[in-house]
């Protein structure tokens, strides 16, 4: 237990029904009870009061009234953090939960770090620091799939792998300790046998995590999908389709957007970040340029792109010029216009746009002589972003390129994160070392001074073995009063 008692909105900031400001410590109630004045029979003190009950009355600052509110009383150990915990419910707005926040600090309380409140939850017991991330991933959450996921590993689902894992391990070490204690016991064959198998059941496991590692970054932090193409050619009209409102300016006029613009939708389940660009072409104009300039720097950082090219115009040299300089990035090319009388490339008689597929492509088709034709096999996808014609086929398009197959209900229990993937890749290493030694029959020290690392590395993903550095590094990254 903290000895101090920390303070702080739990709500976000701004005009609305409700503010909720949180006190959790060793002196919550005490500090409630120099702020809070009940109103009514039914309604007591914090101090006075049973656990989880709501008491209705006004927060008072030097005997001035601050606001109308309502006290909830949540004594330990019941509570998020373990600790005695106050939630006082003020009327929303900037101003009324400030002056209630500046009268608990002035009645004995601390403003709480950002993420102190789950920190403290952890380091309570009340979670371990696999759910305490969870916590930040739930909040974070922008599409189902992710709030799954986040709500997943909060329940405990990576952590109980983890930990059996982790017990696994710390069983061989004791086997292999004990035979250092007693060296004129040499491990048998068949244990020896028995203890190899265990630590390659191990590097199994963890080889089916890392596996998770880059869906589980594409839940949390979506992917990065640049739309790019000639001035006109319809890029932000595609973004507008894609977000369904108008969020990019759209015009007749070449050259409209000279800034990069981004806005996060929800594809299939999975977030993405898409970035609409300046349009591609040689230009005299320093604003433009500079645009550009953007645009290639946007480019160089996305996981995705999405060319649009006019479908209504013919392929000009530009086009053949942007196309091959960006084969190498994992694209998509998108044919806008579709609803107009088709001039890229070749034309079916149904007046549909030819597009090459992996199997074969017309040799007069002139996507196919531009190099379109790549070893994935991706046709391009026709769309009308006046009509919305494609779009769907679009969606289903990106989500098949960022991530392949179904997306299962107990894929989403254990999607490791970054910091998860480092650990788990560390311990996976020392394994094999230790597997290693021990079957060359190595000294035992060195087996087990491998081993130990591999344990406490894994013991990191659930914070069994933790620095304070860890800790503030991702308990930093929450918002304050969580």
């Amino acid at each position: 237990m903290l000895s101090d008692t920390i303070a702080a909105i739990a709500t976000p900031l701004g005009e609305g029904g409700l503010a909720v400001l949180r006190v959790s410590g060793p002196q919550a109630l005490v500090v409630a009870d120099k702020v809070f004045v009940p109103v009514g029979k039914s309604s007591l003190k914090p101090f006075a009061a049973a656990s989880h009950t709501i008491h209705y009355g006004r927060v008072e600052r030097d005997g001035r009234f601050v606001d109308e509110v309502l006290v909830a009383v949540l004594r330990a150990p019941r509570t998020f953090t373990r600790e005695d915990t106050v939630e006082i419910s003020c009327h929303g707005g900037l101003l009324p939960a400030k002056l209630v926040l500046d009268a608990l600090l002035a009645a004995g309380a601390r403003l709480a770090a950002p993420g102190e409140f789950t920190q403290r939850a952890f380091l309570n017991g009340r979670l371990d620091l696999a759910q305490a991330e969870a916590v930040a991933d739930l909040i974070h959450a922008r599409t189902e799939l992710a709030l799954t996921a986040a709500g997943e590993q909060l329940a405990g689902k990576l952590s109980q792998r983890i930990n059996q894992l982790r017990d696994d391990l710390v069983k061989t070490l004791a086997h292999i300790e004990a035979h250092i204690d007693f060296p004129d016991e040499d491990i048998a064959p068949d244990t020896r046998g028995q203890l190899l198998a265990r630590l390659e059941r191990g590097v199994v496991f963890m080889d089916e995590l890392l596996r998770t590692a880059d869906e589980g970054q594409i839940l949390r932090r979506g992917i990065r999908a640049a739309i790019i193409g000639r001035p006109n050619a319809g890029k932000s009209s595609l973004l507008n389709q894609l977000l369904g409102h108008d969020r990019a300016i759209v015009s007749p006029i070449a050259g409209t957007t000279r800034d990069t613009i981004e806005e996060t939708a929800n594809i299939r389940g999975l977030p993405v970040v898409f970035v609409d660009t300046a349009g591609l072409r040689e230009s005299r104009d320093d604003i433009e340029r500079e645009g550009i300039r953007r645009t290639r720097a946007m480019v160089a950082k996305a996981e995705l792109i999405l060319h649009v090219l006019d479908a209504s115009e013919p392929l000009s040299a530009e086009d053949e010029q942007f196309l091959a300089e960006f084969a190498g990035k994992k694209r998509i090319v998108v044919l806008n216009k579709c609803d107009l009388t088709p001039q890229l490339g070749g034309a079916r008689p149904s007046g549909r746009f030819s597009v090459p597929t992996e199997e074969s492509a017309p040799a007069s088709d002139a996507l196919a002589e531009a190099g379109l034709k790549r070893p994935e096999g991706r046709a391009p996808v026709e769309v009308s972003c006046l009509t919305g014609a494609g779009l769907e086929a679009l969606k289903d398009a990106i989500k098949q390129t960022v991530w392949a197959g179904e997306i299962k209900a107990e894929m989403l229990q254990v999607m490791i994160n970054s910091r998860h993937q480092d650990a788990l890749q560390r311990a996976r290493a020392a394994t094999m070392r230790t597997a290693e030694a021990l079957r060359a029959e190595a000294t035992l020290e060195l087996v087990a001074m491998d081993l130990r690392i591999a344990v406490n590395a894994v013991g990191e993903v659930v914070g069994k073995t933790t620095t304070e550095d860890l800790l503030d590094s991702i308990f930093s990254q929450f918002c304050i009063g969580k």
